[in-house]
């Protein structure tokens, strides 16, 4: 039984995912930085960095396993891609609130879309986990909220 757990390096498909994670991150930097009560971009110490990078990593990995990997290959046998898309994603967003128990924490909700999406298209999970890990350092400095 085959749970999409496969990681494809694919040239084309890294290319893909990097341009849609480019486009995507780019319209949200200007968002993030006018976002009421911002103080963003973040000027953070490299220590600090270097430990929300690691964590923001292997948060990806550990999270579009279960997520897209399993779940949503789970609930794609019984339902069409974009519902089982939807469900996964309304159990994936507010899991974030354990960490950051704000708000703001359950629009991890559209990023987690974009991830089911990119999971759905290339049939592996390295371009959610790729998504997902540069979306993770992009909120290290953007992430608009006091942290």
């Amino acid at each position: 039984m085959s749970y999409g757990l496969q990681w494809d390096l694919n040239k084309k498909d890294i290319r893909e995912t990097l341009l849609i994670s480019a486009i995507l991150l780019g319209l949200l930097t200007p968002v993030a930085i006018i976002w009421p009560g911002s103080n963003a971009p973040h000027y953070r110490s490299f220590e600090f960095i270097v430990k929300m990078g690691a964590s923001g990593i292997a948060a990806a990995v550990i999270e579009e396993t279960f997520f897209r990997g399993w779940l949503q290959t789970l609930f794609r046998r019984r339902m069409s891609a974009i519902t089982a898309i939807i469900f996964v994603n309304l159990i994936f967003a507010p899991i974030h609130l354990i960490v950051h128990p704000h708000p703001m924490s359950l629009l991890t909700f559209f990023p987690g879309l974009v991830m089911g999406a990119l999971r759905e298209k290339y049939d592996n999970i390295f371009p959610a986990i790729l998504f997902h890990c540069l979306g993770n350092i992009w909120a290290i400095w953007l992430y608009p909220s006091a942290m």
